[in-house]
């Protein structure tokens, strides 16, 4: 069972990427098949619907040319 605090975390991240993806100018579709992941995989990340997997995140990173730790930057800590 998936508790409130990985709840925040979750949508931060979501956020996240969509701000980071909007800043290439990318939109969803664009990500989704320039990651070779679905569309509606991209939608619940950025929903902060599913934890991905660290493996989605690296190939997400490597889409939007960035590394996987900036993905995390700015995030709240929720301990």
């Amino acid at each position: 069972m998936i508790n409130i605090r990985d709840i925040v975390f979750l949508n931060q991240l979501g956020q996240r990427l969509k701000q980071l993806r909007k800043e290439q100018g990318m939109s969803q579709e664009d990500l989704a098949y320039k990651a070779d992941l679905s569309l509606s995989q991209i939608g619940r990340i950025e929903r902060g619907e599913i934890n991905p997997t660290v493996c989605t995140m690296k190939v997400i990173a490597d889409t939007l040319e960035i590394s996987v730790s900036s993905m995390f930057e700015n995030l709240i800590d929720t301990d």
